[in-house]
């Protein structure tokens, strides 16, 4: 295969670095060898606590969290500027909490007077495998109707409710993506959207115009990269099944070809910390989800428990093994977009060769 396999990636916070920095691997030709990648992230908007929230209400702009964390996903291991970048100040009036990519994407964001225009500048300044786009230029807020009808605005307070969450919605609601982030659904041959925080980090995206009928009307393969564990709240009990429904009610039938689900086991320490907070493993059913029109892949997702000498208290995807999955559906996807099997390609360049 002599041109890069198209990979967009959809989401926010750290399920979508989790992708990127697994994919990033093959995003180089002399690195990736026959196989690499051109990836394009779109990342959600909506995130309103923290460094970005401050940042949001007192200079206008859009939240630079994610899309920092993507940009460092992407950027070059080890790199100085990158390690840079996810400085956070410890101290100082105004600076406590605040990292320094956030403060640089805000003050790029006032010299070029256009958010995305700030992230591409960034995007250059750390070289970073890819492109990232934010879902919409637009200022949105995320609005949840709750099991109880009652109805909470802000991705920070919707994250903390107890309640159920029935549906979100944006406001104002006809935020419109950009032109480049349809064009990159159009042309992709892989479209993944997961794992993340799925009422506050992926369903946002598909909120903005344009964006699911994108999805939908690509020739792309469509990957649910289904979560390891459920989140208090947001997704009490929730099965890969109810994490599925969720994303076809708010971005319509059609969105998800296939639903890869991790089969690693979960360890009954790290089980029992998150029983505590009333999480648990997201479990599935194979032929309900089957039953759903959607394919199940089954592949384990779960990262090591060691991160150098210290044990891991969370379940984490690994980013290599999402990034094996993504290769080999990509392959599946540029031979869906082309009409036939790899092998069959491979057998007529053999005989344009010879003639």
């Amino acid at each position: 295969m002599t041109d890069a396999l198209r990979v967009v990636s959809i989401g926010g916070g750290t399920g979508l670095s989790a992708v990127l920095s697994g994919l990033k691997r093959y995003a180089r030709p002399e690195k990736a060898g026959d196989a690499w990648l051109d990836i394009t992230a779109v990342v959600t908007v909506t995130d309103d606590g923290g460094s970005s929230g401050r940042l949001r209400r007192e200079f206008d702009v859009l939240p630079p969290g994610d899309i920092r964390n993507c940009m460092v996903a992407l950027a070059e291991d080890g790199a100085f500027l990158s390690r840079l970048f996810q400085y956070r100040f410890d101290s100082g009036r105004g600076l406590k909490g605040h990292s320094f990519g956030n403060l640089f994407l805000t003050a790029l964001t006032h010299i070029t007077g256009d958010f995305p225009d700030a992230v591409r500048q960034s995007a250059e300044v750390l070289k970073i495998a890819g492109r990232i786009f934010p879902s919409t230029a637009a200022n949105v807020s995320l609005l949840a109707v709750l099991e109880n009808g009652a109805v909470v605005r802000g991705e920070s307070r919707i994250g903390r409710s107890k309640q159920r969450i029935r549906t979100v919605s944006l406001e104002p609601r006809n935020a419109k993506p950009l032109p480049e982030t349809l064009e990159a659904i159009a042309n992709a041959d892989l479209i993944t959207i997961g794992p993340g925080s799925l009422f506050t980090s992926l369903i946002p995206n598909l909120l903005v115009t344009g964006i699911p009928r994108a999805i939908r009307e690509s020739k792309a393969l469509k990957a649910c990269f289904v979560n390891l564990m459920s989140q208090p709240g947001e997704t009490t009990d929730f099965t890969a099944e109810d994490h599925l429904a969720a994303l076809l009610e708010h971005g319509g039938a059609g969105l998800i070809d296939c639903a890869v689900v991790n089969v690693s086991n979960v360890s009954s320490t790290v089980r029992r910390r998150y029983a505590a907070e009333a999480a648990a493993p997201v479990g599935y059913d194979r032929n309900a989800i089957r039953a759903m029109g959607i394919e199940v892949v089954e592949a384990e997702l779960l990262g090591k428990p060691w991160k150098g000498k210290e044990r891991r208290s969370k379940a984490r995807h690994d980013g290599a093994a999402i990034a094996a999955v993504a290769m080999t559906l990509a392959r599946r996807g540029r031979e869906r977009r082309e009409g036939m099997p790899a092998a069959t390609r491979k057998k007529a360049a053999v005989r344009q060769t010879k003639k």
